[in-house]
């Protein structure tokens, strides 16, 4: 088999062609994945003259060729999360520091989740692209966090399955809250059709707006109570953020006394807007919820967050 040299390129998108599933890369060199989401880091990298000139393609197989040839750092933990709850915080201050490789919600990671693969072919895959993301590329890289899309905790069990001994966290917050925010700007899980999720679809019956964000809320938070509860792992509420960095966030991660001082730092800023100050929205959006979106929360969401809490406060 001819060697691969991918050095410096990394997977931004798993698609079909003819059949055959491919995987296109994109030249990023030693550039850091800072960006608030890795599709922004993307999009800065296709900017670049090379990468407007030239592309890869390879096969999917060819992922765990280029694991067998140059395996990467390993993944150090998994960030699942219920969306709108600080997992962009999270990921920035982990991002400020050079010993890890952060990836924000790729889209190819979704993909690999979520396609019908025969389940051996999909766990290569799986752990080639992670390989892939884990390439030292400025020489300071020691591990891989990987933060998944909100909807991927249905599919838990598959990473647990590739990866046994790498830890995981779920990032939640009051139902409320994130339900404001859903209705001021809602994400793609929240808009039937949109990810094409039969699990989140459901039958398709319409449904006001309220009802649909707590339902689909509802069913995500469900799931990690499931996995949760069966596994054992992390809880953390955004109310304990940015604090917990200095404290069990940084035992969970691993993290030196500096490098948690670091992290702590890029709190002071906007997760998804670097160049703006943090401020707190908490109350904010408890004040701005309608009495339909409370109603809704308490009947699909207020359960399922409750079932969380009592499996952190009895963690701890």
């Amino acid at each position: 088999m001819e060697s691969l040299n991918l050095h410096g390129w990394l997977p931004i998108r798993i698609w079909q062609e003819a059949g055959e599933w491919r995987v296109d890369w994109c030249w990023f060199g030693e550039q850091r994945l800072d960006q608030p989401f890795f599709r922004d880091s993307v999009d800065d990298a296709l900017r670049l003259p090379f990468n407007q000139a030239l592309r890869r393609q390879t096969s999917l197989e060819e992922l765990s060729q280029w694991q067998a040839q140059s395996p990467g750092v390993p993944p150090r933990a998994f960030i699942y999360h219920a969306s709108r709850c600080g997992s962009t915080l999270l990921g920035q201050m982990l991002s400020r520091l050079p010993s890890l490789v952060v990836l924000s919600e790729p889209p190819p990671l979704d993909t690999l989740l979520r396609i019908d693969l025969p389940d051996e072919q999909r766990k290569a895959a799986l752990r080639g692209l992670l390989s892939a993301y884990g390439q030292v590329r400025s020489g300071t890289e020691r591990a891989l966090v990987i933060k998944l899309d909100a909807w991927n905790i249905r599919e838990r069990a598959i990473l647990r399955e590739c990866f046994p001994e790498v830890p995981w966290l779920y990032l939640y917050r009051e139902p409320v809250e994130i339900a404001v925010s859903h209705m001021r700007q809602g994400g793609m899980q929240m808009v039937p059709g949109m990810i094409g999720s039969a699990w989140l679809d459901g039958d398709g019956t319409p449904a006001k707006r309220e009802e649909e964000i707590a339902r689909r809320l509802g069913l995500m938070l469900g799931a990690a109570v499931e996995h949760c509860a069966a596994e054992g792992n992390l809880l953390l509420n955004y109310s304990e953020l940015p604090a917990a960095m200095n404290g069990h966030l940084a035992d969970f991660f691993g993290l030196a006394p500096e490098e948690a001082e670091l992290a702590y730092a890029a709190a002071a800023r906007n997760a998804k807007h670097p160049g703006q100050a943090f401020v707190a929205d908490s109350q904010g959006k408890r004040d701005e919820a309608s009495p339909a979106v409370r109603e809704q929360v308490e009947a699909w969401a207020r359960q399922p967050y409750l079932a969380l809490e009592a499996l952190r406060l009895a963690a701890r």
